[in-house]
């Protein structure tokens, strides 16, 4: 009789089945490129609204004000890259000056805007949890989060950040609640990716931290950590 394994290779599963399935079922599932587990790719700017502008200016798409984050100090500006992904500009909310973190620090500090970290969706936290507790990799998490939107629309969802000494080349990874709808779905319309790159001092060690977590990814030799980003817009190609 056909064993579990030689129905799945006989019937063919999609890269997508692959993704939301690769840990529940096994280790020797097909990696997924960067490209398709992202949730979505994070910019860090000091300022939202000079951002959204310059986001506006550069591809032809003006982002949308998500919401605030509270307790975080943060608030953001969304534009979809397609379904299911997004692209997020986050920077520190004037409304939450009391709180201060290493990222609003980093966000404080930034002369324009960059790319700064990533996200890779996942369909099982719990399985997401125990891959990288297998894998050796320190984390926290997973935790909850939510948002309310201005229509005031609440979006929730739960997150498992990996400890990351490569400076955002790891990513985080997010599963959001049935309930919510996912950003790419109502934001602004008409950039997508083009590309994806991880820059790295240590490629074979990224490399083999993502594999562990079921994603191969593009990763290139080089000297400071650099999440390399390009998208198709309405006014061409921007590099991030």
């Amino acid at each position: 009789m056909p064993t579990r394994r030689d129905a799945l290779r006989l019937t063919g599963i999609a890269i997508s089945a692959a993704f939301l399935n690769r840990f529940s079922l096994g280790a020797d599932m097909p990696l997924v490129d960067a490209s398709d587990a992202f949730d979505h790719i994070l910019i860090g700017s000091s300022n939202l609204e000079a951002a959204i502008d310059w986001f506006e200016k550069s591809t032809g798409v003006r982002p949308m004000v998500g919401g605030r984050h509270p307790g975080r100090g943060t608030r953001n500006a969304l534009a979809s890259l397609g379904k299911p992904h997004y692209l997020e500009l986050l920077a520190p909310d004037p409304e939450q000056p009391n709180v201060d973190t290493p990222r609003l620090k980093v966000f404080r500090a930034l002369q324009s805007p960059r790319t700064y970290t990533w996200a890779a969706a996942t369909h099982d936290m719990e399985a997401t949890r125990a891959a990288a507790e297998r894998a050796g990799l320190k984390f926290e998490g997973p935790t909850p989060g939510s948002r309310k939107r201005p229509d005031g629309r609440v979006l929730e969802w739960s997150y498992l950040t990996l400890a990351d000494d490569q400076n955002g080349l790891l990513p985080f990874f997010i599963q959001w609640s049935p309930q919510s709808l996912h950003p790419s779905e109502d934001s602004p319309q008409g950039c997508t990716l083009k590309s994806l790159q991880l820059i790295s001092p240590d490629p074979g060690k990224l490399d083999a931290a993502l594999r562990a977590l079921g994603i191969r990814a593009d990763i290139r030799q080089g000297t400071a950590p650099r999440l390399a980003v390009s998208l198709n817009t309405p006014r061409g190609t921007l590099e991030l």
